[in-house]
């Protein structure tokens, strides 16, 4: 994936003692976007606006808030979750590369 005529935030996004890190994207039409890395272990997000996570590399485990199903996400595949909402993801054995879209309502 490859994101031109973009500006990139150079400060890191640093949750959960530096176990995920990101890093801010605006492309040219204006979408933000975060691209990073998570690192072993299970944490939760809270979403403001919609968001689709691109997982680039890897494979994790996610269960969005007030579903009882786990996806099983791995590389070259996505997910979805509402504004307003949150999510579990867990990554077990390897670095999780992600993209993170902010979607409109």
């Amino acid at each position: 994936m490859k994101f031109d005529n973009a500006s990139v935030v150079a400060k890191a996004n640093i949750y959960f003692e530096g176990k995920v890190v990101s890093h801010t994207v605006v492309t040219s039409e204006g979408e933000h976007k975060t691209l990073g890395l998570i690192y072993p272990g299970s944490y939760h997000f809270g979403t403001e606006a919609p968001e689709l996570m691109e997982i680039i590399s890897g494979n994790c485990q996610v269960v969005i808030d007030g579903k009882e199903d786990t996806l099983s996400i791995s590389a070259g595949s996505s997910f979805e979750v509402a504004g307003k909402c949150g999510f579990t993801i867990t990554v077990e054995d390897c670095i999780c590369e992600y993209v993170c879209s902010f979607l409109t309502n």
